[in-house]
C-alpha cells in the first residue's frame, strides 16, 4: 500500500483535500474481515456506527449478533487483505506493539523458487488504506477455504439495499466485490445473470458497486504450428459484466506506464460487445493485511518474535479495493455525489490516465483520484 496508494494519487488527495473517507461506509462482500487486526483499530474502522451491520451469509446463524461476530472472523484471509487496501491505518507509533513484519515475495536466484522475505519500511510514516477513515461493513459470503454460493452473495447485496431503505440517507455508500466466476453463455446472456441483475439493482438504488474484472485474461491457444501463451479477450468475469458496476482491471503497483495491464487481468469486451473493464488500478504485489490461512502459510513468528501483520498478493481482487477506496475518498470530499453512482463512475472514467493500451485492456485507464476531485 505504501507504493500503490501513491500510484492512484490518493496520498496527494489526502494532503490536498483531506480526502480520507471520513463519513463514508463501504461494504466488503468477501471471506470476512479479521476484526482483531491492528490495521482496523486506529480509526475504529469496523466499530461505531457500523458495529451492528456486519453479517455472515456463508452460514445460518440464530441471531444477528452471532452473525455479526462471525463476519469479523476471516479464516481464508482474502477479505481482510481486500479491506486493508480500502481503509484502516497502522501508524508508525503502533509498529512496536504490533511486532510488525511486512513480507514480500521474491524469487530466489539460486533455486528459482518464490520465497517470502521481510522488507524495509524506512521513511514510511504509516501503512494506510486508500481512504483510511472510511468505515467498513463485513458481509461474509466465503468460507475458510474461499468457497461460497452465488445465492449468498445475492443475499448480501439485497441486505445492503434493506439497510439503506427507510433512512434519511444511505448507511452504506458503496460495495466492493473482489470475487466472481467466469461468464458462461450456456447459463445466462452476458450481464444478465441473477448476480449481475442484482448488482445493477443495487447501483440504481444509489450505491457505488466496484467489481474485480477477473484473473482469467491469460491462457493458451492452439496455433497451427503449436500452442502458445497469449492474452485472452472476452474474459471479463461476473459480476464485472454488470453494466452499471465499475469493473476494474489490474496494473503494476508503481510502474503502470512501463508495464501496462497485468498479464492475468481479464480483458474485454464483454460477451455481448460492451466495453469493459472500466478502469485499471494497482493489482500486482499489493501489501495489505495478513490473516487466516494466508498468514498461516507464512508461519506466525519471525526474527525476534515479529509477526507478519502484512503480506503481498496479486489479482484484480487487489485492484478493485483501490478503486473502492478512491471512490470513498472522493465521496468524503464531494458529498453531493453521494447516492449518484452513475456520476461517480463517469467522473472516474473521464479523469483516468491512459496507459497507452487499447480500451479492451485498460478501459479508460488508470484511476487518478487527484484529477477526479479537481474535475468537479
Amino acid at each position: 500500500m505504501d507504493r500503490s496508494v501513491a500510484t492512484i494519487k490518493a496520498d496527494a488527495a489526502r494532503r490536498s483535500f483531506q480526502a480520507d473517507g471520513a463519513g463514508i461506509v463501504w461494504a466488503v462482500i468477501d471471506s470476512g474481515i479479521d476484526g482483531a487486526h491492528l490495521h482496523f483499530r486506529e480509526h475504529d474502522t469496523l466499530g461505531g456506527s457500523v458495529a451492528e451491520l456486519h453479517r455472515d451469509f456463508s452460514a445460518v446463524h440464530a441471531d444477528p449478533a452471532e452473525s455479526a461476530a462471525a463476519a469479523l472472523r476471516d479464516g481464508y484471509g482474502h477479505g481482510s487483505h481486500v479491506a486493508g487496501v480500502i481503509a484502516g491505518e497502522l501508524p508508525r507509533a503502533a509498529w512496536a506493539e504490533a511486532k510488525l513484519r511486512v513480507t514480500e515475495r521474491v524469487r530466489d536466484v539460486s533455486t528459482g523458487d518464490i520465497v517470502h522475505e521481510d522488507r524495509s519500511l524506512d521513511g514510511i510514516p504509516a501503512l494506510a488504506g486508500v481512504a483510511p477513515r472510511c468505515k467498513l461493513v463485513s458481509l461474509r459470503v466465503l468460507d475458510d477455504k474461499g468457497a461460497g454460493l452465488t445465492s449468498a452473495i445475492i443475499e448480501a447485496l439485497r441486505y445492503v439495499r434493506q439497510v439503506n431503505v427507510g433512512g434519511k440517507g444511505l448507511r452504506i455508500h458503496g460495495v466492493n466485490l473482489s470475487l466472481g466466476y467466469e461468464f458462461d453463455a450456456q447459463w445466462f446472456a452476458c450481464g444478465q445473470s441473477p448476480f449481475c441483475v442484482e448488482v445493477n439493482e443495487l447501483v440504481r438504488s444509489g450505491v457505488v458497486v466496484v467489481a474485480a474484472a477477473g484473473n482469467t485474461g491469460y491462457g493458451r491457444v492452439a496455433a497451427r504450428t503449436r500452442s502458445t501463451s497469449t492474452g485472452m479477450a472476452l474474459t471479463i468475469n461476473d459480476p464485472g459484466n454488470a453494466e452499471l458496476a465499475i469493473t476494474v482491471g489490474a496494473t503494476h503497483r508503481d510502474q503502470p506506464y512501463t508495464y501496462g495491464v497485468s498479464y492475468f487481468s481479464s480483458k474485454g469486451p464483454t460477451g455481448d460487445g460492451r466495453q469493459k473493464p472500466d478502469v485499471v488500478a494497482p493489482g500486482e504485489k499489493i501489501t495489505s493485511c495478513a490473516a487466516g490461512a494466508a498468514l498461516a502459510r507464512l508461519g506466525d513468528l519471525g526474527p525476534d518474535g515479529a509477526r507478519a501483520v502484512y503480506l503481498d498478493d496479486d489479482g484484480t481482487s487487489m485492484a478493485a479495493p483501490h478503486v473502492s477506496g478512491a471512490a470513498a475518498a472522493f465521496l468524503s470530499v464531494k458529498r453531493e455525489f453521494i447516492a449518484d453512482p452513475a456520476r461517480v463512475k463517469q467522473v472516474f472514467r473521464d479523469t483516468a490516465s491512459s496507459l497507452g493500451r487499447v480500451p479492451d485492456f485498460q478501459g479508460a485507464g488508470l484511476v487518478d483520484l487527484m484529477r477526479a476531485i479537481s474535475s468537479v
